[in-house]
């Protein structure tokens, strides 16, 4: 979503971070150059001024322009003021209430509150939750069955549909029905709304006075841009909002939304709809979407996802052949798999710190998410004994897989190629101690020594040169400044 927004301001900072001393004149020149890439962003204008002038303010001071380092430090400034306009911290749904604790949807016509509901109920239910769900949308054809569909994929208690009830008195009958089976949650999907609509504000209200919700969310569509501040601010002006969950964030649009809410709003965003799949949903990390925004990387997102979509008796058994030094077809096919699952190649790509360029690279070259589904036909068109000894592939066999992967013998052998290379980095990666080992060395000499030396003992002097030349200019690595947030607590947690 902030692809554009990401690149405007990676190029004002580039060219600050070229230089080595800083007049106030560079700075107020970039400053302006950030506050038209914002408005280009959709971000609203009063939030963009209040941002450029707050940033200016301290990038100005002596202390930044006679340091050694000044563009890092504008770029610590920008950072930690994207930070507060996005609300500084995390916010968790304050469900600490006596049973049922309720919480309302609300939102336009169309905006996802209903697949929303069921998203965030699944994650409930994932933490241990009872939930229950009951759809008050009388107005929209089969919203109230949509919602039950949702229920039964999610394995979601929702309440049985009376034909001819009103909103009012669904919420009643919720309410009277999960206190008497002991739900935790009850999640009230209210019908969407045009915010000029005072009937449907006046039924809102009502139904908000009844079940006296501990959480009233504001579902919002990232891709409404500049609008979706003004649908915020009528909302909050008729229910007492405590958040807002903004969807589509996978999406093309330019982040002003997202950028803008809190300034205007005063309301945290609390999640973030990151697909239509009923588990693409997550916390709004404030500290780590700027990190993105930056070209810092998500180290911290990205360990999570990988912990999410790592089997546990998978990577035991893993991590048992990696210490005899096996590395079949069948261990990358697994490990194909799991990119898979955590997003993909331009998912993972925007996690790592300094991949901005990578990534774009990547896009342009059509380096894509097909590349993991062609490689996995490619092994699994190779016979049980070819996977486990992919050796046994000569020139005839190359000939039949490449066929039945509809791809040609040359991508078969960049196949074999990228396994052997693989093979070889973990034998050595055994021999440096693993990732413990790894990650010490990435800390160590600064970030273009600590990639020249990773380099050199997983895949010799040419790749050391290489790997430490592209370090130099990755900031966020270990050992140079500007660490991804939360990266140092990992690094103590391994």
């Amino acid at each position: 979503m902030f692809e554009s927004l990401s690149d405007r301001l990676g190029g004002v900072f580039e060219r600050l971070r070229g230089r080595g001393a800083l007049s106030e004149t560079d700075v107020r020149t970039a400053m302006r150059e950030v506050r038209i890439a914002l408005l280009e962003a959709d971000v609203a204008l009063p939030v963009a001024r209040d941002f450029v002038e707050k940033v200016t303010e301290q990038a100005v001071g002596q202390n930044v322009l006679r340091s050694v380092t000044p563009g890092q430090q504008v770029v610590k400034i920008v950072h930690d003021a994207l930070v507060e306009m996005l609300g500084s911290d995390t916010s968790e749904l304050q469900i600490g209430v006596t049973p049922p604790a309720v919480i309302m949807l609300v939102g336009l016509q169309g905006s996802g509150k209903t697949t929303t509901t069921a998203k965030l109920a699944k994650l409930l239910k994932k933490d241990g939750k009872k939930v229950m769900m009951a759809s008050l949308d009388v107005n929209r054809p089969a919203a109230q069955e949509q919602l039950a569909v949702l229920g039964t994929q999610t394995e979601v208690t929702t309440l049985p549909i009376v034909a001819g009830q009103q909103p009012v008195e669904i919420a009643r009958r919720a309410m009277n029905s999960a206190k008497l089976q002991g739900f935790d949650v009850l999640m009230l999907d209210t019908a969407g709304r045009l915010h000029v609509d005072q009937a449907l504000m006046d039924e809102m209200k009502s139904v908000a006075e009844i079940a006296n919700p501990a959480e009233i969310l504001l579902i919002v569509d990232s891709l409404t841009g500049q609008d979706a501040v003004n649908v915020a601010s009528s909302f909050s002006e008729q229910v007492p909002l405590t958040g807002v969950i903004l969807t589509r964030m996978d999406g093309d649009a330019r982040g002003g939304a997202a950028l803008s809410m809190r300034a205007v709003t005063g309301k945290p965003i609390k999640f973030a709809g990151m697909g239509e799949k009923l588990d693409q949903i997550e916390s709004f990390h404030p500290k780590r979407v700027a990190g993105r925004i930056l070209g810092m990387g998500d180290v911290v997102s990205l360990v999570e996802k990988a912990a999410e979509a790592i089997d546990a008796e998978e990577a035991e058994r893993m991590q048992a052949r990696l210490s005899k030094g096996q590395f079949d077809m069948n261990d990358l096919r697994g490990q194909l798999a799991q990119m898979r699952k955590m997003g993909g190649i331009g998912a993972l790509a925007g996690m790592i710190p300094g991949m901005k360029k990578a990534q774009a690279a990547m896009n342009a070259s059509g380096m894509d998410d097909r590349i993991l589904i062609r490689m996995d036909a490619m092994i699994t068109s190779m016979t049980p004994k070819e996977r486990a000894k992919p050796e046994l592939l000569n020139a005839k066999r190359k000939i039949r897989v490449a066929k039945g992967s509809g791809v040609t013998v040359q991508d078969v052998n960049k196949l074999l190629k990228m396994h052997q290379e693989m093979q070889t980095a973990m034998k050595r990666l055994k021999k440096m101690g693993g990732l413990k080992g790894m990650l010490g060395m990435l800390g160590k000499g600064g970030p273009g020594g600590g990639m020249a030396g990773l380099g050199n003992a997983l895949g010799g002097k040419d790749m050391g040169e290489m790997m430490g030349k592209m370090g130099g200019n990755l900031p966020g690595l270990p050992g140079g400044p500007n660490l991804p947030p939360g990266f140092e607590d990992l690094l103590k947690k391994k």
